[in-house]
């Protein structure tokens, strides 16, 4: 048996994550680290908490002593670190929180694996997920790349760019084996409503505004949650050490676009009339540093590990779509906290 520790594995990617890996790999003991902050969700992983080799553990990662003990406990074999603060109109409000918990926590976690594995590396990984918006921004043209320099323009950005390098510092000064991705914007079933398209979707729903920042021409690469699981998986197993992978969509589409094509699903499984959502449209004032376009370049992943998306985006967000419509006990219990009582109850 190995034992793999995911970080955040309660979040929205953490939570597709750990599912993958507990159905896929009958010889791991999954152990789930998460502070439960309003972005972890206990509820997202009722399907397998009953399961022997799946353990939560309630922790932040700021709390260097903290995470030396659980290394200790546990003897990890390898490091799925998704724990971070991720959403950029918090960074700009608290930046504080994100340096703490995307640079001091990813180094407490470094620097607890080293001693636990005592520079005996064999068979050991750390695996740390990033963001493409540590790149910058993009104009019209091109496409990040594994080697695009580090061009972050937000306080999360820069958090995340801080703890990369750091990953990559330990590769080189210690030897540690490492690796790490850049993922364009996710989608899926389980995300906090305050992303984009679940944002969206329960507002529509319930015939409120859309805020759309600027005029709306701001263009993002998505990504179906699912396939970057399935990308974690490969990598985890068989990237090479000290190596970064992107992991894109290849699937562009400006706010106003995507927000307008909701709308028009929206419309269709809630039997309204085509049009009626997208007057709720509301332009509201840009984002501070509001990075144009992000669009990642996939070819290294595709051609060293054979990964690339599964499905078209239409599809993807349909079932999207229908997830959120079938599962309103959990949008309700997320939108008005509910969801934090879950802990409480299952595991106190």
């Amino acid at each position: 048996m190995k034992k793999i520790l995911i970080t955040g594995g309660a979040g929205f990617i953490g939570s597709h994550v750990v599912r993958l890996f507990l159905q896929k790999y009958p010889e791991y003991d999954i152990v789930n680290l998460d502070k439960l902050t309003y972005a972890g969700n206990l509820e997202n992983l009722q399907d397998v908490e009953s399961n022997p080799r799946y353990t939560f553990c309630k922790g932040d990662i700021v709390d260097e002593r903290f995470v030396v003990n659980l290394f200790e406990e546990h003897q990890f074999d390898g490091v799925v670190h998704l724990a971070a603060e991720s959403h950029v109109d918090r960074s700009i409000s608290n930046p504080t929180e994100f340096i703490k918990t995307n640079v001091i926590g990813t180094i407490n976690l470094l620097n607890a694996a080293r001693n636990s594995w005592k520079d005996n590396f064999e068979d050991k990984v750390f695996y740390h997920i990033s963001t493409d918006e540590v790149y910058g921004s993009l104009g019209k043209e091109g496409f990040f790349v594994e080697d695009t320099p580090y061009d972050p323009r937000s306080p999360y950005s820069s958090s995340k760019a801080s703890s990369d390098h750091l990953v990559r510092a330990y590769f080189h000064t210690y030897g540690m084996p490492v690796k790490i991705s850049n993922c364009s914007n996710n989608y899926g079933s389980h995300q906090f409503p305050e992303k984009l398209i679940p944002l969206m979707i329960h507002n529509i729903k319930q015939k409120k505004p859309l805020p759309v920042y600027g005029e709306g021409l701001n263009i993002r690469d998505w990504l179906w949650v699912n396939d970057h699981a399935r990308a974690i998986d490969v990598i985890f197993h068989n990237g090479k050490l000290g190596e970064t992978y992107n992991i894109g969509g290849n699937n562009e589409w400006t706010n106003i676009d995507l927000v307008k094509l909701l709308c028009r699903t929206m419309d269709k499984k809630l039997k309204r009339e085509q049009g009626e959502s997208e007057k709720l449209i509301t332009y509201v004032k840009d984002r501070a540093g509001h990075d144009m376009r992000y669009a990642i370049d996939a070819t290294k992943i595709k051609n060293e590990l054979g990964w690339e998306p599964s499905i078209t985006f239409e599809v993807g967000l349909e079932q999207t779509v229908e997830w959120y419509l079938k599962n309103e006990d959990w949008l309700e219990n997320v939108t008005s906290g509910e969801y934090q009582k879950y802990y409480e109850k299952q595991y106190k």
